[in-house]
């Protein structure tokens, strides 16, 4: 499961802009074939007098926390392209409307993750294939 944590402005987006920034991150996942559920997108304001940085008021920052839990990768060029892929989905939300960002990736152990008490199916299988058409979490 990858799950965003945005920390930013408040009304530095619009609940359009939203909905259409976790479009995107979902379809980064779905092409790797996770089901579109496995994303969750949180959206945090957080006011200028409680986001410091360097420990001065940020109010043009956006800070991004993203938890891979569903897929984990120890290659270089896939880790240097996923950033790249995150720059790309966020320039336009961000750095283009003059704010600045930050983000960066923790990766879970996949043993410690759960959903409605079902451990999630092994990657590529049968039974992941059918959580994707299905888009929910079914007993395998």
């Amino acid at each position: 499961m990858p799950l965003w944590h945005f920390h930013h402005p408040p009304g530095a987006w619009s609940a359009e802009d939203r909905k259409k920034l976790a479009g995107e991150v979902t379809a980064l996942y779905t092409r790797f074939g996770l089901p579109p559920f496995y994303v969750v997108a949180l959206f945090h304001p957080v006011e200028e007098s409680s986001f410091l940085v360097g420990g001065e008021p940020a109010g043009n920052t956006v800070r991004v926390v993203v938890e891979h839990i569903a897929r984990h990768s120890d290659d270089p060029e896939f880790r240097r392209r996923t950033c790249e892929a995150i720059s790309g989905i966020l320039d336009p939300y961000t750095r283009e409307r003059g704010l600045s960002y930050e983000f960066h990736i923790d990766e879970t152990p996949r043993d410690l993750w759960r959903i409605d008490g079902l451990a999630p199916p092994p990657t590529g299988s049968e039974a992941e294939r059918l959580w994707f058409r299905e888009n929910r979490p079914v007993p395998y």
